[in-house]
């Protein structure tokens, strides 16, 4: 999703898009070829194993394991051929459970993360020491960004393993094609912040120009939004017609994690240019249907 929001994007880079399909990044030596073939100056390193609540708590190993391996095998890579500056992108997911709010980027470290998703947040914690560790010792300008729930075209909609939007927006497609009501997990009332994929394009070669601190940077839209808050925008978006039921025997996540993104704005960036979440929202739910069933986690 957010290696395909880099298209048509206007900037003097040139930029050079890889993904799964061309190498696998949990193999050292696949890594090495892809730096090898390429040979950047500059990397914005966005590949990871992710899910959403279910696929986390089904794939604990899975993930960790899968996570620790590409970011070793990336960050490895880049030493190796002397990339110049590497950004690599963290979640919110990573903070602590039990934490002061708004989260601040010196709390990462300061207790476990929520037992949800656990493995997965260790691992890309594991990220943020690992790029700490190598500017320490080699010199390496590795930076860490923090991004919240991300949305946008091309994410994944497969029904038990995406994140919360583009699950929302398959199962009430579906509900919508055989006339029946929606089930959604948990009671909604959970609070999330959101991004726009194509956002955060533009926020990561802002960064690339304009950061190279030790220190990880909160780089997200702010504002929160329920889930079921966001379930009933998605409902008038796609003109559906049922009913939205909450399965509240189901987790539900977090109650809440508000980020603090004041470094990343002292920086420059400013609130405006996040884009309004109803315009990018109606405008992924557009996409989903346009290009419905050849969509990511379908088919």
């Amino acid at each position: 999703m957010v290696g395909s929001a880099f298209c048509g994007l206007q900037t003097s880079h040139e930029l050079i898009r890889v993904g799964s399909a061309d190498y696998d990044l949990t193999s050292l030596s696949e890594s090495r070829k892809m730096f090898s073939d390429h040979n950047p100056d500059a990397v914005i390193h966005t590949a990871a194993k992710v899910g959403g609540i279910k696929a986390n708590m089904d794939n604990l190993g899975e993930f960790y394991y899968n996570n620790i391996l590409i970011n070793t095998n990336v960050l490895e890579s880049a030493r190796h051929f002397g990339v110049q500056k590497l950004i690599s992108l963290l979640s919110t997911c990573i903070y602590p459970d039990q934490v002061k709010y708004p989260l601040t980027e010196e709390q990462i470290h300061e207790g476990p993360p929520h037992i949800s998703n656990y493995a997965y947040a260790y691992a890309k914690r594991m990220l943020d020491v690992q790029s700490r560790a190598y500017r320490d010792q080699y010199g390496c300008n590795y930076v860490t960004a923090v991004c919240n729930n991300l949305f946008g075209e091309n994410d994944n909609y497969h029904l038990n393993n995406s994140h919360v939007i583009p699950a929302i927006i398959h199962k009430i497609h579906l509900a919508s094609e055989e006339n029946k009501d929606v089930v959604l997990w948990g009671d909604g009332s959970p609070l999330r912040e959101f991004t726009y994929s194509k956002d955060l394009t533009s926020i990561l070669l802002f960064l690339m120009e304009n950061y190279s601190g030790i220190e990880p940077i909160n780089i997200g839209n702010t504002q929160e939004y329920s889930i079921r808050d966001i379930a009933f925008k998605i409902k008038q978006f796609m003109n559906f017609e049922g009913e939205i039921i909450w399965n509240k025997s189901a987790p539900s996540g977090q109650k809440r994690k508000p980020s603090c993104n004041s470094k990343f704005l002292d920086l420059g960036w400013s609130k405006e240019q996040y884009s309004p979440l109803e315009q990018s929202l109606k405008r992924s739910c557009k996409w989903f249907l346009d290009n419905y069933p050849n969509v990511r986690g379908v088919r």
